[in-house]
């Protein structure tokens, strides 16, 4: 069981939040750790490079010269990838580079990410995490009474407008729902 201390907006010791150690897992789950963020950021490329092929190059399909007798090598049409102004032979293509994570394996990549930052006491629960304004200096003002400098990840059972655009501006500081949050945050 690993206890955490809870505080309020102003960095108050208000109680106390135990977590079920059965819940925590530090002995496996480092290779489903790197297949999800490996899988994450496959998701995130655009896979759009293109090349024309034979095909779509601009042409004619007459041939150039005749075949024999000009002393010149053969030659079938101007699209060739040999010329200048032809296709690109095996060229990239668009393609997705998205990779299949099971769920069970997403699960553990979660729970281990979350175990090492408890484990490493890089976890602070706030009891109500709200701002009277949405204005920058507020949430920053807030941080220092709390003590947590940027990188930090600040994530909420339920959006609040303003936080979310009072902590916008800071750098490398982010808010997130409880479920949208993913692996690649947490590390």
């Amino acid at each position: 069981m690993k206890t955490l201390n809870v505080l309020n907006t102003k960095g108050e010791l208000v109680g106390d939040f135990k977590i079920a150690a059965s819940l925590l897992v530090l002995d496996k789950g480092t290779q489903a750790v790197h297949d999800v963020v490996v899988a994450y950021n496959n998701k995130r490329r655009s896979g759009t490079a293109s090349t024309l092929r034979k095909g779509e190059v601009a042409g004619s399909n007459k041939k150039p010269w005749r075949q024999k007798g000009t002393g010149r090598t053969r030659a079938g049409l101007k699209q060739s990838p040999v010329w200048r102004g032809g296709d690109v032979a095996f060229g990239p293509h668009p393609r997705s580079y998205e990779t299949k994570i099971n769920k069970k394996v997403g699960q553990l990549a979660f729970r281990r990410a979350f175990s090492e930052k408890i484990a490493a006491d890089q976890v602070k629960v706030v009891d109500v995490l709200a701002v009277a304004d949405a204005k920058t200096k507020l949430f920053a003002g807030m941080m220092k009474l709390l003590a947590v400098k940027a990188p930090a990840l600040f994530v909420m059972g339920k959006m609040d407008h303003n936080v979310a655009v009072a902590a916008r501006n800071i750098p490398l500081v982010e808010v997130a729902s409880a479920d949208s949050v993913n692996v690649y945050q947490l590390l």
